[in-house]
């Protein structure tokens, strides 16, 4: 059944109380395994009796059927195959490499951007590099850091700074929308700051909507690392990039284009739901990202920790100067601070299972769901995030500096979205995006 949720109030008279406290495993077990899905989900599907703990465990296979809807394998117009399995074409793009990247919607002097089928020119850096030698369907990115200008910041209101893999290089990032918050800032000329300016009014992005099966927005973080060294390409879900080196993004740093093979490590999916306004915040990992604080390392190899280093500062931003362009940068050591839950464990297990069934040995056992951060009174009068839960969620290679449970300082999706602007200063419905107008 569905539920808003948010109407039962008297559910979450304690939620201050036990938000922050790791959730007990559930009591329900599931003799049947996860079924494989290439239809994105539009709403939670909630069973009885209902329980914050209940409700979380809902909430992560939300995020699961997400996950695996979008890295099905896709049809040359960004729609799942549905003649073939999720991993049964080991690195065949998947439906979400088909949606918009930031880059291609905020383009310089507030310029219209293409519509959706189409797509921006690359800068003449990379079209010097033979075309015959770009494998199809190659990607393309700029960003080292979840700002586009990470290399250069001094204004952020969290510690920050690049992350640099094991193998002394800087991990890359893309920021991407769906099809339907594409058209939304479009239509609505919220691509320049010209037009949020006529705009004048808080955004309010279209809602997924259950009863009308309308998709709603979503919007992706991704990030890459590149392939080799430490890292073997059969362990990660790979696909080929043009990597920039962008000095308009970074400054200092001198242009630069190169082919790369990169597997990814990290994955955000914020999706808004009818009774979900402050929308769903979902977050998954590699699995050999990192160990946990407190917990034995129980790989040899790490994408962004080294069990030999005794001495190595934990959870803190590479020194200065910062250049991606260097062959080899000081690894980054990292630590998850807040441990998965007894129930995210039993349900990345329960999908790892349901993966492995579906095709053996399957690439995509091999990332993991962190948490789910969701708003447990969405219409709460006093609290505009919604009071969400969990309180703090942080993915190590997306909040790797600012992982904790200190209010106004550690990661939380909903608090610190909530702070989101347009351009002219109007609430940005929960994304920063917008400010990336010129």
């Amino acid at each position: 059944m569905y539920i808003k949720y948010f109407s039962y109030s008297a559910l979450f008279l304690c939620i201050n109380a036990t938000a922050q406290t790791e959730l007990p495993a559930m009591t329900k077990s599931a003799t049947a395994l996860p079924t494989l899905s290439p239809v994105i989900p539009l709403e939670i599907t909630a069973t009885p009796p209902f329980s914050l703990e209940s409700l979380q465990h809902d909430f992560d296979d939300f995020s699961w059927q997400s996950f695996i809807a979008l890295n099905w394998p896709a049809n040359v117009d960004g729609s799942p195959d549905n003649s073939i399995n999720i991993g049964q074409e080991v690195n065949r793009p998947v439906v979400w490499l088909h949606w918009k990247e930031s880059r291609d919607i905020f383009l310089a002097d507030g310029a219209k951007p293409p519509g959706w089928e189409q797509s921006n020119s690359v800068p003449d850096v990379c079209k010097s590099i033979d075309q015959k030698t770009i494998p199809k369907g190659t990607i393309y990115l700029t960003q080292v850091g979840k700002t586009p200008n990470v290399l250069d910041e001094s204004g952020e209101p969290f510690t920050t700074g690049p992350l640099i893999d094991q193998n002394g290089l800087y991990t890359r990032y893309e920021i991407l929308t769906n099809e339907t918050m594409f058209n939304f800032i479009l239509n609505n000329n919220l691509y320049s700051k010209k037009g949020q300016k006529k705009f004048n009014a808080d955004v309010d992005f279209t809602a997924s909507d259950s009863k009308s099966g309308q998709l709603g927005s979503i919007m992706l973080k991704a990030a890459w690392i590149k392939m080799g060294g430490k890292f073997d390409p059969k362990n990660y879900y790979t696909t080929y990039a043009l990597v920039y080196n962008n000095p308009e993004e970074q400054h200092g740093v001198e242009a630069a284009c190169s082919v790369e093979q990169v597997g990814l490590v990290g994955f955000h999916i914020a999706h808004k739901t009818a009774s979900e306004p402050q929308w769903i915040w979902s977050t998954f990992e590699h699995v050999a990202n990192a160990p946990t604080k407190g917990e034995p390392a129980s790989l040899s190899t790490y994408n962004y920790y080294d069990p030999s280093c005794t001495d190595c500062k934990i959870n803190e931003p590479p020194a200065r100067p910062w250049n991606p362009a260097n062959p080899h940068s000081k690894p980054t050591q990292v630590e998850r601070i807040i441990p998965l839950t007894a129930d995210a464990k039993a349900l990345n297990s329960s999908y790892h299972k349901a993966l492995n069934a579906a095709v053996p040995g399957s690439v995509w056992v091999n990332y993991q769901l962190v948490s789910t951060q969701w708003p447990t009174d969405a219409a709460n009068p006093t609290d505009p995030t919604g009071v969400p839960a969990p309180s703090f969620l942080a993915n190590t290679t997306l909040e790797t500096y600012i992982q904790g449970s200190v209010k106004q300082t550690s990661s939380s999706c909903m608090a610190c979205h909530n702070n989101a602007a347009t351009t002219n200063g109007n609430f940005a419905d929960f994304t920063y995006l917008l400010q990336r107008a010129q």
